[in-house]
């Protein structure tokens, strides 16, 4: 493939005084996927470069930034710093539907081909196949990806943040390990590396479960050792035992302006939508972010960062998928946003006020497990702080429920790995693409999308975790034993009610968005899934993955493995009936905006292969 190599630099005196983007370079733009024609928007080009950025810490819209006034400042009296930048674009855009649709990328990789397109992962797409269903394209978007974490290495997407020298303070970082080992490196805390690794005051403790006590381990019995460049490490006389939890803490150095990647995105967006002297340009902006990047755009908006220095609409759309009521430390000093522990990531507030949003239109999506366990609280994004009533929620915004789905869906067929029970592979990326169609309509068009769908108090579809009325399964742990979320400040912890959806019979959700393939089911899908006794822990669940636990397929083979689910032969007729239903039910949510019409003959496929799984599956299983 040829590639065209175009190096584009935009110097801005500083008495233009037209934004916070100093420079952008693309290095290299290419035609992607052969220049294949995605519909109407025809063929795609991609670009790739860098952003420089010029931050005035004087500025009010920049006092947010913590420590950048302690940052070194350039001649220019601003404080400079540089991130990636990835931009697919039709190479005709006038074909383009004008929107530039910003992906925070997830610890540097691009997940919006894989979550709306169903293409295989890649951080470096060009060929056709990358490229999945071309749903993107077809729509005509223009994707924008912005580094703005500095904890990631080249060739993902990252940031060069501002490093603050001389600053020393004490840090904690959590970790859990899958195997024993004798040492490990402290990934969530890049860069940070004690100031004095023989420090006696350094403590590392260790607990069972999260919200247990801890118990110090001695200070003779632990020690830093050396390792590579990047990560401070730790060693353990006898080895770190797999699935407990421990956390160290120490005195560290190195760090950095960690919101200055809220501030890269905010300008990143601005200067793209409002300035028409930059290679990359639109009319609208839309921002997606999953998992660890839907936390960081409620930390954008809570932080009020979706006003630009001018105090307009930076985005006029903002999705937060997978985040529960969670934001993050993507604003603090000595900041780790690649933490994946995700109790400590849940703060108070817990909700955003609409006058934040800056005139956007948000939508909040969840899946059962940021309902269960792992701190994220989602029903609190739509009750009362206490959790005694369901609240109102404004006029600007969504809140959908993807019943009976994992925090990212597995493949499938789905498998046995680190928990108990088999991944759950119920998809989300089909009625995800249909709520994006709905955003869009919202935005441009001022068609409102489809109605909210989430648990609520008021019609038992919520409930405390205690009265939950999850069947008695033969081999399946009680989830009403998992640990419910909290807030840790100040090393005092404040317990937070804990509300996960209600379940019918079968242990499927009743309230929510259903897939064809919950609300026609073969199998229970939760969002929990205990940690399976190879990994450790095993009374506690397995971060962010849930169960699929399949239907006997005759009565015999039910009551003989005593479980209460009625079978696949005391559901459905046969195959035929199971397929008869399983398309009633796509067409019903076609009909309500919450499926697509092209993606129903997907469901179909995958409809035939659950019944062919299970089925195999059930006929040579006890389980």
């Amino acid at each position: 493939m040829k590639h065209i190599i175009l190096v584009v630099s935009l110097l801005l005196a500083p008495s233009l005084a037209l934004g916070e983007v100093a420079k952008v370079t693309i290095s290299n733009r290419a035609t992607i996927a052969s220049g294949q024609a995605f519909g109407a928007s025809g063929a795609y080009e991609k670009l790739t470069g860098a952003i420089e950025f010029a931050l005035d810490p004087k500025d009010p819209h920049n006092a947010r930034v913590t420590d950048l006034d302690r940052a070194p400042r350039a001649a220019d009296g601003r404080v400079h710093f540089t991130a990636d930048v990835v931009v697919m674009r039709p190479t005709d855009q006038a074909k383009g539907n004008g929107v530039l649709l910003f992906e925070v990328v997830n610890r540097g990789r691009l997940g919006l081909l894989g979550r709306f397109n169903t293409a295989p992962a890649s951080d470096s797409p060009m060929a056709a196949a990358d490229f999945g269903n071309g749903y993107l394209m077809r729509e005509g978007y223009t994707l924008v990806f912005i580094g703005w974490e500095h904890d990631v290495r080249s060739p993902l997407l990252r940031a060069e943040v501002p490093v603050i020298d001389g600053l020393v303070e004490p840090i904690a970082v959590p970790f859990r390990l899958d195997a024993k080992a004798n040492d490990t490196a402290l990934n969530d805390a890049m860069f940070y590396h004690p100031a004095n690794p023989a420090d006696p005051a350094s403590t590392l403790t260790v607990r069972d479960r999260f919200w247990d006590r801890r118990t110090t381990i001695a200070r003779e019995k632990w020690r830093f050792v050396a390792g590579a460049e990047g990560a401070p490490r730790i060693a353990l006389d006898g080895g770190f035992e797999p699935g407990r939890w421990y956390e160290v803490t120490y005195k560290a150095t190195g760090d950095r302006v960690v919101g200055s990647g809220l501030a890269a995105v905010r300008d990143a967006a601005s200067a793209f939508r409002y300035r028409t002297d930059l290679p990359v340009r639109g009319t609208h902006a839309y921002a997606f972010g999953a998992s660890q990047n839907g936390r960081f755009l409620r930390e954008f908006l809570y932080d009020g960062f979706n006003a630009d220095e001018k105090d307009r609409r930076v985005f006029d759309a903002v999705w937060a998928h997978i985040a529960g009521a969670a934001r993050g430390n993507f604003n603090d000093r000595f900041g780790t946003p690649v933490d994946l522990s995700t109790f400590t990531a849940t703060r108070l507030p817990l909700t955003i006020d609409e006058q934040k949003f800056n005139g956007a239109k948000v939508f909040f999506t969840n899946t059962d497990v940021e309902y269960w366990g792992g701190g994220r609280a989602a029903a609190l994004i739509h009750t009362s702080d206490d959790g005694r009533k369901d609240m109102p929620i404004p006029g600007s915004e969504r809140i959908y429920f993807l019943s009976d789905t994992q925090h990212g869906e597995s493949a499938f067929p789905p498998k046995l790995t680190r928990g108990q029970q088999l991944e759950n592979p119920v998809p989300q990326r089909e009625i995800m693409r249909a709520l994006l169609r709905g955003l869009d309509g919202w935005v441009r068009r001022g068609t409102a999308p489809p109605d909210s769908r989430y648990p609520k108090l008021a019609d038992g579809t919520l409930t405390p975790v205690a009265s939950v009325k999850f069947p008695a399964i033969p081999g399946v742990s009680d989830p009403r034993t998992i640990p419910g979320p909290g807030v840790t400040k100040d090393s005092r912890v404040t317990m937070l009610p804990y509300l996960v959806p209600q379940v019918d019979a079968d242990g499927n959700d009743l309230a929510g968005i259903h897939a064809p393939d919950v609300s026609v089911p073969v199998a229970t899908s939760t969002g929990w899934n205990f940690r399976s006794e190879s990994v450790g822990g095993s009374n506690d669940i397995y971060s962010l993955m849930g169960s699929y636990i399949p239907f006997a397929a005759t009565k015999a083979e039910r009551e003989a493995r005593k479980d209460p689910r009625p079978s696949l032969q005391e559901r459905y007729r046969d195959r035929d009936d199971y397929l008869a239903k399983l398309r009633a039910a796509a067409q019903g949510l076609v009909k309500q905006h919450y499926l697509l019409e092209e993606d129903v003959e997907n469901v179909m496929k995958r409809g035939q292969q659950q019944w062919e799984f299970v089925t195999a599956r059930t006929a040579t299983s006890s389980q």
